[in-house]
């Protein structure tokens, strides 16, 4: 039962500074600096990333005109000094940079630009125009940005430095290059995220983590957590009105483990702490004190697919999925194939770091129902799971997205959103609950890791005869979405390939390691690193160039692709991408550099018979704005600006005129944001809602609700040649590297993405998701011990490339359209990373004679990388 108790007086010593020209008092038992600066002085251009250990770089300031990590800045050291963040700066200085950024697509979710600005500011004050390219990416080394690939933040600097006078244009209709949507805002921190949210009465609330991946829970005591300063209350799984379990398609993570249940991952929540302040009640999780049975944890996924032990509370076994598929006769075309490989492949988990970390806003409403600001990835699903645990109507709970600060797959789950919004509804005030970064490793979904055993033949000529693979993906202790991404894996393990012969068996395994679901790619770069590795190996067999063997095997309209199904005319675009860097890839070879090429496809949408609806809401107003709301998250892939872009490319309006919400007050859901088909989907459904106002007049105060719907996919197995998928999108990169070092010198990729819808952004997607493929394919791992907990606890351990450690990313837009899809769009926010490994391991093979087939290829991290 919940027990409430008064606050207490909190530490009224103080300490006196000024802040953008004017001198204040704060608290003095503020952790840091940026604790003063944003939860007393309510300033929040200075984002939280990592506090307290400065590796993110977004919380930088200027102290006393040097700039300055905020979190690691004692609150007392900054006594009588003079503190300017973003918003001190002069407007003229300000607006420079906030065009600078938005012209030149120097942001993307934009969490990361405000303590960049801050650094660029000092750098180019110091040195104006002299300021070089190289020389500032040096100094980003302090910073991370996970959208990017830094390419466009430092066009941006270099724009400011030179004194460029930027224009920063919203974008026209569909194919038009622009702003991002609120790019200035984003770019200048004014525009908030759920943490920079306050409210009148805001409580603040903190998780108590299990302390053994796998144990039994015997009893938990929250007395003396009861009895800390400003604690208001703290709550159990027996607090809990309705349902103690959610998940996105298995309902079989708990949101608390009761006393009786058993603990299952790290991230398993046993407590909620409610007080007044984020300090008081995080102290206030440590005296919450439990009890255990502790237990082996099942840490290795092929002895959890052996044992009789159940890793994981609440199942039945260990097996989550297993998908498979076979056609022609593999045993026979391997056997009669002129060259053979086997190789088992294995790639690792690896953490999302996105700069935000998760959370979550609720608000008791005056209805008597509650309010949720979230940035996860489906709000209706939100909305839908949190009414479940509080056991009422969903008409009781409205949730609005607050665009997110990064999530590539990882905020698909909910992670605080039930705990926030259960303590708000309980104790009957707005509760707010913020994860620590170290709590957000322990808690959300990685990326899989997936060992890959491949079976693959040629004819003389270097045609592919079979391919026979199994995969054992290792999932963690919950579903989340572990079942697609191995299905997912299985049906592009092929890669975009005629192969006349395939068996293929994908296996996802539960365990007491941290739960893995969608990330950027989900299962198809895993499957397409070991394909990739098959084809350059027969490749040598054969005595033919990576670049051939690919045009010898590239599908083609009306070839059976994978699981069987025929493609059409959109896969086109796979060959496409290969002539565009044929150039470069020989022209390279020629002048004696290491040279490796990749080639991927990646599906957008659910698929595999799933109906799927985009439903969107264009409004008029009567003084000439327009209302455009849709069900997808806008976490930095541009879904509002391509919103925008379809509503001038169909109505002929001002782009200023323009807003976009997303909020559960229509009946909108379209599931997650995920699978790259956000801007497909979207696109049909706002382009549908626009052409049904124009019909009808676009009477103001109307809502004109439009939809676009694919149920034209099928199962596997539903039919001989199933349309597994309806749309594709198709990459290739070409990787050079110093054939002496093997150093990467510069990465070309050419991505077909049907149409692109804002070529600016699009380019942008594809330049940071060929960063994040650099470092999944060289340095990047979230690895765990044998207790089931991570190794790795801080954003610089995760080696991550800095700006200073990416090569030159030069992209070529392609654009072959996709059959059925609205503007021909296929969408790019997954297929980016898909060909990057395995254009790496050729490269790295060809500088060395060195075959690789394990990832991370490099065992040390990046210059200036430690623990």
């Amino acid at each position: 039962m919940t027990t409430l108790q008064a606050a207490e007086n909190v530490d009224t010593e103080t300490v006196t500074m000024t802040v953008n020209g004017v001198g204040v008092s704060v608290r003095a038992d503020h952790p840091h600096l940026l604790a003063a600066l944003r939860e007393e002085l309510g300033i929040t251009s200075a984002k939280d990333g990592c506090s307290p250990s400065g590796q993110c770089g977004c919380c930088t300031v200027m102290v006393d005109s040097k700039v300055t990590v905020s979190c690691q800045y004692p609150v007392a050291k900054a006594a009588g000094r003079s503190v300017v963040t973003l918003e001190g700066l002069p407007e003229a200085e300000r607006q420079r940079y906030a065009r600078a950024f938005a012209a030149h697509g120097g942001l993307q979710c934009g969490f990361c630009i405000p303590g960049i600005v801050m650094r660029a500011k000092a750098q180019v004050d110091k040195k104006g125009t002299g300021l070089s390219r190289e020389d500032m990416s040096r100094h980003l080394g302090a910073h991370l940005c996970r959208c990017t690939g830094y390419v466009k933040i430092l066009d941006a600097i270099s724009a400011v430095a030179s004194g460029e006078d930027c224009e920063a244009d919203l974008p026209g209709g569909v194919g038009s290059t622009g702003t991002r949507y609120q790019a200035e805002a984003l770019a200048l921190g004014d525009r908030g995220y759920v943490d920079d949210l306050r409210v009148p009465g805001m409580l603040h609330a903190a998780l108590r983590l299990t302390d053994h991946a796998r144990a039994e829970v015997l009893r938990i005591d929250t007395t003396r957590a009861l009895g800390a300063p400003g604690v208001r209350a703290v709550l159990t799984a027996a607090d809990i009105p309705g349902d103690l379990r959610v998940g996105i398609l298995h309902k079989d993570w708990p949101v608390m483990i009761p006393v009786g249940g058993r603990t299952s991952y790290v991230g398993d929540v046993l407590a909620v702490v409610v007080a007044d302040s984020r300090d008081q009640a995080r102290r206030a999780t440590a005296l919450v004190e439990v009890d255990y049975e502790v237990l082996e944890p099942l840490v290795d996924p092929d002895l959890a697919l052996s044992s009789e032990e159940v890793a994981v509370w609440g199942t039945d076994g260990n097996i989550l999925s297993v998908s498979s598929y076979s056609r022609g006769h593999v045993d026979r075309a391997l056997s009669e194939s002129a060259y053979r490989v086997s190789e088992t492949f294995e790639t690792q988990r690896v953490e999302h770091a996105f700069l935000e970390p998760e959370s979550t806003l609720a608000v008791p409403r005056p209805d008597g129902g509650l309010h949720v600001y979230s940035g996860g990835q489906g709000i209706w699903d939100d909305r839908d799971q949190i009414a479940a645990c509080l056991g009422v109507g969903t008409d009781k709970v409205s949730v609005e997205l607050v665009s997110n600060g990064g999530a590539f797959g990882g905020k698909e789950d909910m992670s605080n959103q039930a705990h926030a919004a259960l303590a708000a509804w309980l104790v009957g005030s707005p509760v707010k609950c913020t994860l620590s970064r170290e709590e957000s490793f322990l808690m959300h979904a990685k990326r899989h890791p997936i060992t890959m055993v491949y079976e693959a033949g040629c004819d003389v000529e270097g045609k592919l005869t079979a391919v026979r693979a199994r995969m054992v993906g290792d999932s963690g202790a919950y579903a989340s979405v572990g079942m697609k991404v191995l299905e997912r894996a299985a049906g592009h393990a092929t890669g975009p390939y005629r192969v006349p012969a395939v068996d293929v068996e994908s296996v996802a395994v539960r365990t007491n390691n941290p739960v893995c679901g969608a990330f950027r790619g989900f299962g198809a770069n895993q499957a397409q690193f070991a394909m990739e590795g098959v084809m350059d190996r027969l490749a040598e067999l054969a005595g033919i160039s990576g670049l051939e063997i690919r045009r010898r095997n590239v599908i083609h309209p009306g070839d059976v692709w994978g699981p069987g199904q025929v493609m059409d005319e959109g896969c086109a675009g796979a060959e496409q991408c290969l002539d565009a860097l044929s150039g470069a890839y020989e022209e390279a070879r020629a002048a004696g550099k290491a040279v490796g090429i990749g080639l991927g496809l990646k599906n957008s949408g659910l698929g595999n018979g799933y109906r799927e609806v985009s439903r969107a809401v264009v409004r008029f107003g009567d003084d000439g704005t327009v209302e455009v709301r849709h069900g997808w998250t806008e976490m930095g892939q541009g879904i509002n600006t391509v919103a925008l872009q379809v509503a001038v490319e169909e109505l002929g309006l001002n782009p200023a005129k323009i807003r976009v919400l997303v909020d559960t007050s229509r009946e909108l859901g379209d599931g997650q944001t995920t699978g790259s088909r956000g801007t497909l989907m979207g696109a049909g459904a706002v382009r549908d809602a626009c052409r049904k106002a124009d019909a009808a007049g676009r009477v103001p105060g109307v809502d004109f609700q439009g939809e676009f719907v694919v149920d034209w996919t099928q199962h596997l197995g539903e039919v001989d040649n199933p349309t597994i998928h309806s749309a594709f999108g198709y990459a290739a990169q070409l990787v050079v590297a110093d054939p002496e070092t093997g150093a990467i010198e510069k990465v070309l990729a050419a991505h077909d993405v049907g149409r692109a819808v804002n070529p600016l952004l699009c380019v942008g997607q594809i330049e940071g998701a060929v960063h994040m493929g650099l470092g999944y394919a060289l340095s990047e791992e979230f690895p765990s011990d044998a207790r089931g907990y991570p190794t790795k606890t801080t954003l610089r351990s995760l080696g991550i490339l800095r700006a200073k450690d990416v090569p030159p990313i030069e992209v070529k837009l392609v654009e072959v359209p996709q059959p059925r899809a609205p503007y021909g769009i296929k969408g790019v926010g997954e297929i980016g990373l898909v060909p990057t490994a395995g254009a790496v391991a050729a490269a790295l093979h060809a500088a060395d004679g060195v075959w690789r087939n394990k990832l991370p290829m490099k065992t040390g991290r990046p210059a200036g990388e430690e623990d």
